[in-house]
């Protein structure tokens, strides 16, 4: 069963409900009825219903039985507002809480937040910034995970090839633990997706090969998560070619078990990161879903404001899987 067959066969008909927060653009409202008429999620569209629903009426979708939640006439806006200021305990007053919330990605993670949805998608149209901003504030991370971060799942050939690339979209300069960090949270999103996680710590050195202050920083982040996730198979660090091939893996690090396996490529920046995923998506004809967001407590993912709709399908697919793993 290929990838997204075996994700959609486990979210079918559980009900679960996905928070839109660009609920009037087109690429959503055009994915969403492909997700709702499937049975895989149940859209909950968030902004002012007549915007919403003019959107769909122009475009011929019909949203007549997906759940709209406004902002600005919504029946359980004094419980968000008075849930929202619990959350930031003291950093917001009921005035701040209001105008917050009618941002509708700070709106959409409250619900989440509070179980009325399972996760939320967003980024169509907005920043990265704008979608992450809130999550970290009232859903923020996971225990023992200081940081968020970005993953790619990386595809190429009717799914022969699949790889996690991370973190390619969050941490500009992650130090040693935060690194650490992302490679464990890597390797668990990796689970998800079928892969039996090798983790490949990456720099411009091959366990020494180079001294340098950077490849410093992915050694001790290799000896961080070792200490933290003794039974993950990770190594570094190691330069892309001899994770990636086994032949050069043979010639540098023959002792590696991770060496030329490598199926979780870890970077040691965001700069190196982003190119990277970038190249294999334009020049090695991969495709690249994503970013999704590890590491909180609840699912929150972040589209490329040049994504398409099946772009947004497929991320909210994955969202869903997050969800019921959750």
């Amino acid at each position: 069963m290929e990838l997204f067959d075996s994700l959609k066969f486990k979210i079918v008909r559980r009900g679960i409900r996905i928070a839109f927060p660009e609920a009037t653009d087109t690429r959503i409202l055009s994915a969403v009825a492909r997700l709702k008429g499937e049975e895989l999620v149940d859209p909950v569209l968030i902004g002012r219903r007549a915007d919403i629903e003019q959107a769909a009426a122009v475009r011929g979708i019909n949203i007549d039985n997906m759940t709209i939640y406004d902002p600005y006439d919504c029946a359980r806006w004094d419980e968000v507002v008075a849930a929202f200021v619990e959350v930031r305990k003291g950093k917001v007053t009921k005035e701040q809480a209001e105008e917050l919330l009618k941002d509708e990605n700070y709106f959409g993670t409250m619900l989440t937040h509070m179980g009325i949805t399972d996760g939320l998608v967003s980024g169509a149209i907005h920043s990265t910034g704008d979608t992450v901003r809130p999550a970290l504030q009232i859903i923020k991370t996971k225990p023992g995970i200081s940081r968020t971060s970005g993953a790619f799942l990386m595809m190429r050939g009717n799914e022969q090839e699949k790889y996690l690339f991370s973190d390619c979209a969050i941490n500009v300069e992650p130090s040693p633990q935060e690194l650490a960090e992302i490679a464990i949270a890597s390797a668990e999103t990796a689970k998800m997706f079928d892969i039996e996680p090798r983790v490949a710590m990456l720099s411009f050195s091959t366990k020494g090969s180079a001294k340098a202050s950077q490849a410093d920083a992915t050694i001790e982040a290799t000896k961080i998560a070792k200490e933290l996730a003794p039974d993950l198979a990770i190594d570094g660090e190691l330069q892309f070619d001899a994770a990636y091939n086994q032949s050069v893996a043979q010639l540098k690090v023959p002792e590696s078990e991770v060496a030329g396996k490598a199926n979780v490529f870890v970077f040691p920046d965001l700069q190196s990161g982003n190119i990277g995923y970038k190249i294999a998506q334009r020049l090695g004809n991969f495709e690249a879903i994503g970013p999704i967001l590890q590491g909180l407590n609840k699912p929150i993912s972040d589209l490329s404001r040049g994504c398409n709709e099946e772009d947004v399908y497929k991320l909210s697919i994955i969202t869903a899987a997050q969800a019921l793993s959750n």
